[in-house]
């Protein structure tokens, strides 16, 4: 079985591309990426490299030869127009090639009346699979926990917290832990065929004041909760490109929009996910 995965360089496809040759022969995984000069580590390391675009549909087409699994790690971006465009190009390369199985990237902001600007598409995923005979398997994200490690300084400078969400809870998991789910479900069977979402979160979720107490320990530095409004959000970060699009998304977390909570994690993988102070402090300390 030959399986390919989509944003090959980034953080999550290289982490599922690894979880991938625990289990798998090399030569039997495909690495898809938007410029092969940026890959160097991966041909230099036995994998076969092709390029895409995924806003050019012959380049899928191209490149999906010879697949029967395919990853689907979606592009940055926060235009769900590109984004359902892509997705779109995606599913007609995988008919052209005759690909019949798909493990796809979701998000825990896909509720119909969730704020977040990319809610849409994560709620379009799901029901355009669904309208297809594929064999597929969902994994749906939740918060990354790895932001958190270089946002640190800046929490102890600021002595806080300042996400806009309120009281609400937040759920997160690591990427390490996201690419082993998501490399497990492409080579479980069962799972693959399941047509099902699989929410991937730790085995609780937090409160900024539970999260600041977890930090303050780790660190030794007082990180408390001083949340801004989701208008200061987006000027405070306005400057990093995306201060307005994480301001929607942490709108929804004070909605109750990111704190769900699964197990499905440990059925994936037979292990728990780690947990949040043991992450921040094999992070943070090395």
């Amino acid at each position: 079985m030959r399986i390919a995965v989509t944003g090959a360089t980034g953080h999550l496809g290289s982490k599922t591309i690894e979880e991938l040759s625990k289990n798998m022969k090399k030569e039997n995984i495909i690495a898809l990426i938007h410029n092969k000069n940026h890959a160097q580590n991966l041909i230099e390391n036995g994998y076969q490299v092709r390029e895409i675009d995924f806003q050019k549909a012959e380049t899928l087409n191209k490149a999906f030869a010879g697949i029967d699994t395919l990853i689907y790690v979606a592009s940055k971006t926060y235009s769900v127009f590109d984004r359902v465009r892509e997705l779109e190009n995606v599913l007609a390369a995988m008919k052209e090639n005759n690909i019949k199985n798909i493990v796809a990237m979701s998000f825990i902001a896909d509720q119909e009346d969730n704020p977040f600007v990319m809610s849409p598409f994560y709620g379009y995923l799901p029901r355009r699979l669904a309208g297809t005979n594929l064999n597929y398997a969902i994994a749906k994200n939740s918060l990354y926990a790895d932001p958190l490690i270089p946002y640190l300084p800046e929490l102890i400078e600021r002595k806080g917290l300042i996400y806009p969400v309120g009281n609400q809870k937040m759920s997160f998991i690591s990427i390490e832990d996201s690419a082993e789910a998501m490399a497990k479900m492409a080579i479980n069977n069962e799972i693959l065929k399941s047509r099902k979402m699989y929410l991937l979160t730790q085995s609780r979720s937090y409160t900024m004041l539970e999260l600041g107490k977890i930090m303050t320990k780790v660190t030794g530095h007082e990180i408390g909760y001083h949340p801004v409004s989701v208008e200061e959000f987006g000027k405070i970060y306005a400057s990093e490109g995306d201060g307005n699009e994480l301001a929607s998304m942490y709108a929804g977390g004070a909605m109750g929009y990111l704190h769900g909570l699964s197990d499905d994690f440990a059925h994936i993988t037979g292990h728990e996910p780690e947990s949040m102070e043991h992450f921040l402090m094999r992070k943070y300390q090395n």
